[in-house]
């Protein structure tokens, strides 16, 4: 069983003290008197790269929560890696596709926030097929990785939310570049 995530913090991660609520910069924030400090819940940063043939997307069925839902091949930064970077190692440890860092293009951003994880910001990139090496192939933490026509997306059994439209804007906007 997972542990559920709270969205607060409840002790100071710098001396252990019980936290207090204020309320600061317009916002109520956690807040440790000892330290006399406010302690900022910040989303974790992940890449991902969404690869476009013609009509369709790359995406990547998760075994990691929101685990069986269709997404983009996606994941967590080092805490040395840019984030292209670690966009491409992503699809390439993913999907078994690989792209050069420089072909692709960054196209969005999106905030995640699962029920049961802390809250992500996904910086997303985006290639043509024909920049790409390599057939996908589900990899780690994926249990299946295809490419997702348009069509498809309205009969796909679940899309993790909120991805949809992005997906199908990366076939609009990269689909002649495939």
């Amino acid at each position: 069983e997972v542990p559920m995530v709270t969205r607060d913090p409840t002790y100071c991660p710098t001396c252990g003290t019980a936290l207090t609520t204020v309320r600061l910069e317009g916002r109520t924030r956690s807040y440790c008197d000892a330290c006399d400090e406010p302690v900022y819940r910040n989303p974790k940063p992940a890449a991902g790269v969404l690869v476009v043939d013609g009509d369709s997307v790359l995406l990547i069925r998760r075994t990691n929560p929101p685990a069986g839902v269709w997404s983009l091949p996606a994941g967590f930064l080092e805490a040395d890696e840019p984030p292209r970077a670690a966009a491409v190692r992503e699809l390439a440890e993913e999907t078994g596709v690989s792209v050069p860092a420089a072909a692709t293009t960054l196209f969005d951003t999106a905030f995640v926030e699962p029920e049961e994880a802390p809250t992500v910001l996904v910086v997303i990139y985006a290639v043509g097929r024909r920049e790409t090496t390599g057939d996908p192939v589900a990899g780690s933490d994926a249990a299946a990785a295809r490419f997702v026509t348009d069509e498809q997306l309205v009969d796909c059994d679940a899309i993790e939310p909120g991805y949809e439209t992005v997906f199908r804007r990366a076939i609009w906007e990269f689909g002649d570049r495939s």
